[in-house]
């Protein structure tokens, strides 16, 4: 067993890779699950060993990608705190928020060959979950939107410009409405914990969407 710091082959490159490899196939995977759009424009692949439905638009690709790709560099240097999927009504008003914390630890204690693919198992598990959630969730209303929100630390919220990372693709501060949402009901759906990195899945989602 080797005990490393977050400074230690580059580690947060390394789990900004995984995180983001993962949250982009779970975005599609809560699109497609919450019917935000027209499941004709999903195809099947496979990810982390199972079937999962991703968008096969150019331009809903194209978003869900550069988001993330702003997103890495937080990630990479332990300033984000949660990454929320806010899925809107055609008023605009958050129905549902999907909601993954994050969290890195100080110092490592992992033996090499459990590094990744015991994650790989785990985050497998949160894609199984999201799968299924229309059973502990209620329908949206139809004509919803969604957007991508990044909680980031203190500190990191101070220095955003510096990290932007795309000039036409702008960090822009949430609206307080797709921020919290009053009195929402709270459906955990799944946590994980590892050597490098601690996550959990909730959401939250409006008690009355109609």
């Amino acid at each position: 067993m080797t005990t490393l710091t977050r400074q230690d082959l580059n580690f947060g490159r390394v789990v900004a890779d995984v995180l983001c490899e993962f949250l982009e196939v779970a975005v599609h995977l809560i699109l497609y699950v919450r019917e935000v759009y027209p499941s004709g424009i999903f195809q099947k692949r496979k990810k982390y060993n199972i079937p999962v439905k991703m968008s096969c638009h150019p331009d809903l690709n194209q978003y869900i990608q550069d988001t993330l790709l702003c997103i890495k560099p937080l990630i990479e240097k332990n300033d984000a705190e949660k990454v929320v999927v806010v899925i809107v009504d055609k008023d605009h008003r958050p129905v549902e928020r999907f909601v993954f914390e994050i969290c890195q630890p100080p110092l490592l204690s992992i033996s090499s060959d459990s590094l990744l693919s015991h994650v790989e198992q785990l985050l497998r598990a949160f894609i199984l979950k999201i799968s299924v959630c229309d059973a502990v969730l209620t329908s949206n209303p139809p004509g919803c939107s969604f957007s991508v929100l990044v909680h980031t630390r203190d500190a990191a919220t101070r220095n955003m410009e510096k990290v932007q990372v795309m000039k036409d693709f702008p960090w822009i501060v949430a609206d307080e409405q797709e921020v919290h949402m009053k009195e929402p009901r709270l459906v955990p759906l799944k946590s994980m914990t590892s050597d490098i990195i601690k996550m959990q899945l909730y959401v939250e989602e409006r008690a009355q969407k109609t």
